[in-house]
């Protein structure tokens, strides 16, 4: 496997971020044999960028709660939402989807 440079830098956009946690993820698994030497900065960058891509996935989240709250939006979805759709304990959250789709791309 060719060692390429890191960049030293925390990414600063969600896009910039799951990129090179897709790139690592890639890297990692398509390798033969590890790449000792540069492992830790791997490991180093990925949970930097995975930091970032959880921070701006639980700002947005909190954003969109708040915007349906503002409104009533979530009472009247709720209200008058299908039976069948209404969340229940076997529902999963958006967050644990997001975590889920994250980690398929991941793979």
């Amino acid at each position: 496997m060719a060692t390429r440079t890191r960049k030293k830098t925390t990414p600063k956009t969600f896009k910039e971020a799951y990129q090179i946690l897709k790139i690592n993820a890639e890297e990692l698994q398509n390798s033969n044999e590890p790449d000792i030497d540069n492992l830790m900065n791997t490991v180093e960058q990925s949970i930097a960028a995975y930091k970032v891509c959880q921070a701006r996935i639980e700002a947005v989240q909190q954003a969109l709660d708040a915007a349906f709250d503002e409104d009533g939006t979530t009472a009247d979805l709720q209200k008058n939402a299908d039976p069948a759709l209404k969340p229940d304990a076997k529902t999963n959250s958006a967050q644990e989807i997001q975590t889920q789709v994250s980690e398929e791309d991941a793979e």
